[in-house]
């Protein structure tokens, strides 16, 4: 696995994802929320909701980046698939923070190391309905 080093702001940070509701992911950047998509029936979808929205705004400043670029994911609950995290890295995230808990975790956890994604576990679920 590649570790890369980041701020603990980086990885505190993105925990606001504990206010969001159900399914909630979080990409957050240099202290700030950049994106975020809750309340989908799946993870995945919350995800592409999260990346969608950061890069409506992105282009509504007429920024040359994509705020999602270098950032950190977030999300309330493990990630039950690996086409959460292939979302969040295609976004642009660098690093995932989630529970774990999944009983494919290893299937994710090989698709972070795949796209050369930090991903930091937590332990806590955040879900929320």
């Amino acid at each position: 696995m590649r570790w890369r080093l980041l701020t603990l702001v980086s990885i505190r940070f993105p925990q606001v994802c504990k206010y969001v509701k159900s399914n909630a992911i979080v990409f957050a950047k240099d202290g700030s929320t950049v994106g975020q998509g809750a309340g989908q029936m799946s993870r995945v979808d919350s995800a592409r909701i999260a990346a969608l929205k950061a890069k409506e705004t992105s282009e509504a400043a007429q920024e040359e980046e994509v705020r999602t670029k270098g950032a950190v994911a977030a999300s309330d609950a493990f990630f039950p698939f690996p086409d959460g995290v292939e979302v969040c890295a295609d976004a642009g995230a660098t690093a995932i923070i989630q529970p774990g808990g999944s009983k494919r975790d290893e299937e994710v956890i090989a698709a972070a190391d795949a796209r050369g994604m930090t991903m930091v576990f937590t332990e806590m679920r955040h879900f929320r309905h």
